[in-house]
């Protein structure tokens, strides 16, 4: 019987038909797959483009939140203030960051992900709660500054009416001083020789050989400005030559005028009264006295109080 029956041909077909069809599934079936796989790797790479997004973000958000921890640090140290807390979370996002930026090379899992959002959160919180204290602390430093600006306005015109109550005061005390100055009034020199006589001229002439002592009588004239008390006056003798006579032995010595040390011949000690009371001074040099014209000048509390001159031939 030949192979190449009908039938033989009919099975042939049905047996590469059958493999066409298990050939078509097959490339089917791995077609499928590739495009499964595909999808997965697309999903994949879409997830891992997610999250570097995600980890880029987080590590901006904790960047700017360094940037203001730094900042509120700056606010309060420029208020003389000092915060440990503020210092110890700029360490910690520090710290965070550097964990951040160690997963560009390394897994970044969502649990990691809800953590980074969860202190970011916390640290957010505390930046908010750290500016109201900051701005309620700007306000009341704000409100102590004006005050202390007044303060020291008021204190500046307290000085300056303390300094114009003080010229005046000067001015009115040097005006009472002023006021106060004595007056030797009725002045009157006369000679007393070596036999004790004394010897009085109305031209204030005397004859020098003759001169033992010198006497100056005088009153003190009425002043109800000038205050009752023990006071001096000193007894300047100058003689022709413009020299005061000074004797130590004799109770000469120094006292001041206008802050300068002036020499006088001699003083008296009296408690004033007001009574218009009399004063003498009595000089005896020891020595001979020198011809010319001599100038008696009185002084007390710093004024000149008196004046003349008389001659000696």
């Amino acid at each position: 019987m030949s192979a190449n029956t009908p039938e033989n041909r009919s099975n042939r077909k049905l047996l590469i038909g059958g493999l066409l069809v298990v050939l078509i599934s097959i490339n089917g079936i791995l077609i499928y797959m590739n495009y499964q796989k595909k999808e997965k790797t697309e999903e994949q790479a879409e997830i891992i483009k997610v999250k570097n997004v995600e980890l880029e973000n987080q590590i901006k958000q904790f960047e700017a939140l360094k940037a203001d921890f730094e900042r509120q640090s700056q606010e309060l140290s420029a208020m003389g203030l000092e915060n440990d807390s503020l210092e110890a979370k700029i360490e910690a996002i520090s710290a965070d960051l550097g964990e951040l930026r160690g997963f560009r090379n390394r897994s970044y899992s969502l649990s990691d992900q809800r953590r980074f959002r969860d202190r970011a959160s916390a640290f957010e919180k505390q930046l908010k709660e750290k500016d109201t204290e900051i701005a309620r602390l700007k306000e009341d430093n704000e409100v102590l500054f004006t005050e202390n600006t007044d303060l020291k306005t008021t204190q500046t015109r307290l000085a300056d009416s303390l300094t114009t109550m003080k010229t005046s005061n000067q001015e009115l005390n040097q005006k009472v001083r002023v006021a106060s100055k004595l007056e030797a009034q009725g002045i009157n020199v006369n000679i007393v020789n070596q036999r004790g006589k004394e010897k009085e001229d109305d031209d204030n002439e005397f004859k020098a050989k003759r001169v033992d002592k010198i006497r100056v009588d005088f009153k003190l004239g009425k002043n109800d400005v000038a205050v009752k008390e023990p006071k001096t006056v000193y007894m300047r003798l100058i003689e022709p030559d413009g020299a005061a006579l000074y004797n130590l032995s004799t109770g000469s010595g120094t006292f001041q005028i206008e802050g300068e040390d002036m020499y006088y011949t001699a003083k008296r000690d009296f408690v004033f009264d007001n009574t218009q009371q009399p004063i003498t001074f009595t000089y005896d040099k020891n020595a001979e006295y020198k011809k010319g014209q001599h100038t008696i000048e009185l002084y007390s509390e710093g004024f000149l109080i008196g004046k003349t001159t008389f001659v000696l031939k």
